[in-house]
C-alpha cells in the first residue's frame, strides 16, 4: 500500500494540472473524483504497483532521458537513409525477445521501439514482439538489448536475458 499516496498524489496534480482551479468547491470536487477514482479502481482490483509505479520515478527518469538520447540518434540515422540513395532503405520485419517480465515493462518496451524511428512494434506476442524496421541491417539482438535491459530496469523486473533477433 505504499504506492497509495503516489498515486493520490499524481491524480491530484493531473486535476490541478487540467483544471487549474483552486476554489473550494474545485478542490472538494478534486478529492470526491479521487476518492471515487480509487474506491472504484479497489473494486475492480487494477490498483498495485504496476498499475502506480510511482515508487520507481528515478528509474524512468533516467530511462526516459537515455531514451531521448537515442531518439535523436534514430532520427538522424533516419534522415540520412532517407535523404541517400534510394536503396538505402532495407525494409523487414522481425522477432524479437524481451527479458521484461512484467507487462509495464513489456509495454514500455514496445512503446520505445515505436518511438524510436525507422522502428514499429506491430504486435506483442508473449514475450516475443514483432517489429516492422526501415533497415535490415540494423536488426540485430545488440541493437535492442540496451533498451530491453532499460525498461527492465525501469519497470522493476528482474534482469533481462539479450534478446534474440528472428526474421
Amino acid at each position: 500500500m505504499s504506492y497509495l499516496p503516489g498515486l493520490i498524489a499524481a491524480l491530484a496534480a493531473l486535476w490541478f494540472a487540467l483544471s487549474g482551479e483552486t476554489s473550494p468547491l474545485f478542490l472538494f470536487l478534486a478529492a470526491v473524483s479521487i476518492l471515487a477514482a480509487l474506491w472504484l479502481s479497489a473494486r475492480l482490483r487494477v490498483i498495485g504497483r504496476e498499475a502506480s509505479p510511482y515508487h520507481r520515478v528515478i528509474q524512468f527518469l533516467g530511462y526516459f532521458l537515455w531514451l531521448a538520447i537515442e531518439i535523436v540518434k534514430a532520427n538522424i540515422a533516419v534522415i540520412i537513409r532517407v535523404l541517400g540513395p534510394r536503396h538505402a532503405l532495407n525494409p523487414d520485419v522481425v522477432r524479437i525477445r524481451t527479458g521484461v517480465h512484467s507487462d509495464l515493462g513489456r509495454a514500455l518496451f514496445a512503446n520505445s521501439i515505436t518511438l524510436t524511428p525507422g522502428t514499429v512494434t506491430l504486435d506483442t506476442e508473449g514475450d516475443m514482439l514483432v517489429v516492422h524496421t526501415l533497415v535490415r541491417e540494423n536488426t540485430s539482438a545488440d541493437g535492442f538489448r540496451a533498451m530491453d535491459r532499460g525498461s527492465a530496469r525501469a519497470a522493476d523486473a528482474p534482469a533481462a536475458p539479450p534478446p534474440e533477433t528472428k526474421a
